[in-house]
């Protein structure tokens, strides 16, 4: 793997390894992990109360900051559901991490509208969620990945975010 697809050991120094986004990850966590958001989403849709928008939204924000080390649903993933499937797949972390800022996006969207007296928009926002956590869960497709991509492809996202990405032979084998 390229120095350019893991932060340099003088930014991995100035930050709490709690505070670290892993890269790679291991896609079979990132899918029970969406799982987990699916049914959380779900419960969210059809209680309706800000309480919930605010969990979920939190969930995606702590995901966002640090992976699975600071993510309850993350956790679950990586120490109980993953080691008892026995499944690995190491994918390339920068597009799983901006997969979580689309999420957390939507849900704080979701939580406003909430916090507005928008109900019925609130539990349409969080159904975007539920669409793709369950197309990444039941599929392994992930829409903020492919957007990931596409913006790369475009210029948008810097090679150098991402390089593993872009050249198959960085990727780790499967």
């Amino acid at each position: 793997m390229s120095n350019q697809t893991v932060p340099t050991e003088s930014a991995a120094r100035r930050r709490p390894a709690a505070l670290t986004f892993p890269n790679p990850v291991n896609e079979y966590a990132a899918r029970s992990t969406a799982a987990l958001v699916v049914v959380l989403a779900i419960v969210t849709i059809a209680v309706d109360t800000p309480i919930l928008y605010a969990v979920l939204a939190a969930g995606f924000l702590l995901r966002v900051i640090s992976g699975p080390t600071l993510s309850p649903f993350g956790q679950l993933s990586v120490r109980v559901i993953v080691p008892r499937l026995g499944l690995t797949k190491m994918v390339p972390g920068p597009p799983k991490r901006f997969a979580q800022a689309i999420g957390l996006t939507i849900t704080g969207v979701a939580l406003v509208l909430s916090l507005l007296g928008f109900g019925l928009a609130a539990q349409i926002t969080v159904g975007l969620v539920v669409i793709a956590a369950l197309l990444e869960s039941a599929a392994g497709i992930c829409l903020g990945c492919i957007i990931f991509g596409f913006l790369q492809r475009r210029g948008v996202i810097p090679e150098s975010v991402c390089e593993a990405c872009n050249n198959i032979s960085l990727r780790s084998p499967a």
